[in-house]
């Protein structure tokens, strides 16, 4: 009796040890590897898998493969080889879990999608999946279906020894199967992983070498144009100095048929140069409008956020769009991120959406949102945040007296909201913050712009300043140090509004100072590379519009009114 109990009780420990030996190899975490191009990501599977699947469906699954391949895809994946960028990826499907570099690229692991992508430069070019369907095809499965590789390769370090088969899918992707080398006890291994893999060419860094400095240094230029006609001085600047963007103001802006007219005759002046022109105007709605004609009134963003519809802030955003678009603009310095904190405020005020944080954030990336989908460029401001002054920059440098932390509790929120969504341009505003710059207001400032909003909040777009040649500036800096010093504090733009001749100083005195080293070249390549991804993102071309037809973009205004705000 002793003896059965004995074995009995022998036989329940073998069981406990079991299951506890099955629960330690479920929970082990992933590991990491050094990899290279060739070597298994960091997720880890069983190299074995059941043989003897169905076949036909197994030919499915393999051909598949293939097609997607030839499109830069793998299977349940929304994003292509060659074309999607690393934040795209992030704000689908967060961060990765686990990051690896090597010698000139960045694997990021997807334990969930049980996906790794490889990103030069921010582009994915090698797409991998270990998903279970993949790992039941086997060696023989590959080849029955898809005949010998165009290449085979073999990667060997000290935990893994594998083949990879590479089959040429068309002229811009490569399809690799990964599995472990076949043995005499294996002959027929099944599949690790799949990559879809592309060579990316870095076509932006040929444009830079190919460019003078004085041309990178015209694209760091957004200026003001004089007059409601081309311009001998507006001529100059597009070809002499090649600006990369021009901005318009009402008083460029008469009728309906001369603004088209005279963009087109910018867009024309361009057309010799090797970048297309950044053209922008403040549009913001409310009463900073810029547009001519007889155009329905958008409501101010403050009418806006009490009504507190995401649906129709996002509308009025597309409804901004369109009508830039139509005029021959694809830059609108909008929306107004400012939480209007303070209501002696003498600039901002109904141009905010809300004295709280969240609303301003809701309802400002919705309009940016809506931008965005009619192929205009968003510049969201005023950077850090404009609501708590008391002075209007246009008259005099405004001062907060606060910190870093206060910041973070209020004015910062929303941008780094629009930074989580995937905002394209921040504008800085010139204020004053002695408790994080005593001598530079923000626009000049190294500690907000690369400490707080490169650093601190992750934005890696394109950095601009508010126009240089408001008072805020020019009663306290030269047009040209200030030039400088904003650059140096990690501006990739410069904006001058008026004055053909504080564009030209500016330009000279960034010339000087990449001569005299006292900013990098690589810096300034840095930043011309920043704009023309823009650029490239939002598709610009310097192409002449037709007629405006106003009575289509009142009727639309129209719709959208009255739906909200019956």
């Amino acid at each position: 009796m002793h003896k059965r109990r004995r074995g009995f009780l022998v036989f329940l420990v073998l069981i406990l040890m079991g299951l506890l030996f099955f629960i330690g190899m479920k929970m082990r975490p992933a590991t990491q590897t050094t990899r290279n191009s060739e070597s298994p990501p960091v997720q880890e599977h069983s190299d074995t898998a059941t043989e003897g699947g169905d076949t036909g469906n197994l030919d499915v699954i393999i051909q598949e493969i293939v097609n997607l391949a030839g499109e830069g895809k793998v299977p349940d994946v929304p994003f292509t080889a060659g074309e999607s960028d690393s934040r795209t990826v992030h704000q689908q499907w967060g961060d990765p879990q686990q990051v690896m570099e090597s010698a000139n690229a960045q694997y990021e692991d997807f334990l969930q999608q049980e996906i790794t992508i490889g990103f030069q430069s921010t582009k994915a070019f090698d797409i991998r999946s270990f998903k279970a369907d993949i790992r039941n095809i086997h060696l023989a499965d590959i080849k029955n279906k898809l005949g010998e590789p165009d290449e085979v390769r073999y990667y060997q370090d000290t935990k893994t020894d594998q083949i990879i088969l590479v089959y040429q899918v068309n002229a811009n992707y490569q399809l690799k199967w990964i599995l472990p080398k076949p043995t005499d006890s294996a002959a027929n291994p099944a599949v690790h992983h799949i990559s879809v893999y592309t060579e990316i060419k870095d076509e932006i860094a040929e444009t830079i070498n190919q460019m003078t400095l004085e041309e990178k240094l015209g694209q760091m230029m957004f200026a003001g144009v004089s007059g409601t006609s081309l311009q001998q001085e507006t001529t100059s600047l597009i070809r002499d100095y090649k600006v990369g963007g021009l901005i318009l103001y009402a008083n460029n802006l008469e009728t309906p048929q001369q603004t088209v007219s005279l963009m087109n005759d910018l867009m024309t002046a361009n057309g010799t140069n090797r970048l297309p022109l950044f053209l922008g105007t403040d549009q913001e709605g409310g009463k900073v409008v810029r547009l001519p004609g007889p155009l329905k009134n958008f409501p101010t963003n403050q009418k806006i956020g009490q009504i507190n519809q995401s649906q129709f802030s996002y509308e009025i955003g597309q409804l901004l769009g369109e009508q830039l678009k139509a005029f021959g603009f694809n830059l609108d310095f909008a929306p107004v991120m400012d939480v209007n904190s303070n209501p002696n405020n003498p600039i901002i005020g109904d141009r905010s959406f809300s004295n709280k944080p969240d609303i301003v954030s809701q309802l400002g990336i919705q309009t940016m949102q809506g931008l965005e989908s009619q192929q205009v460029i968003p510049v969201i401001k005023h950077f850090p945040g404009h609501g708590d002054t008391s002075v209007d920059s246009h008259l005099e440098l405004p001062k907060v007296s606060k910190s870093l932390d206060d910041l973070n509790k209020l004015e910062l929120i929303p941008f780094k909201a629009a930074i989580d969504k995937g905002v394209d341009v921040v504008m800085v505003g010139h204020i004053l913050l002695p408790k994080i710059d005593q001598q530079y207001p923000s626009s000049m400032s190294k500690e907000i712009i690369t400490g707080i909003l490169r650093n601190q909040l992750g934005f890696d777009g394109v950095v601009m300043t508010d126009d240089m040649t408001m008072k805020a500036i020019t009663n306290h800096f030269n047009i040209g140090q200030a030039t400088v010093d904003s650059v140096k504090a990690g501006n990739d733009i410069i904006l001058i509004a008026h004055e053909f001749a504080n564009v030209t100083t500016a330009i000279d005195a960034l010339k000087a100072a990449v001569k005299n080293g006292e900013i990098s070249e690589q810096q300034i390549n840095d930043s011309v590379r920043r704009i023309i991804q823009l650029k490239e993102k939002y598709q610009l071309v310097d192409q002449p519009v037709s007629a405006v037809d106003l009575n289509k973009l009142n009727a639309h205004m129209d719709q959208v009114l009255n739906t909200y705000m019956k």
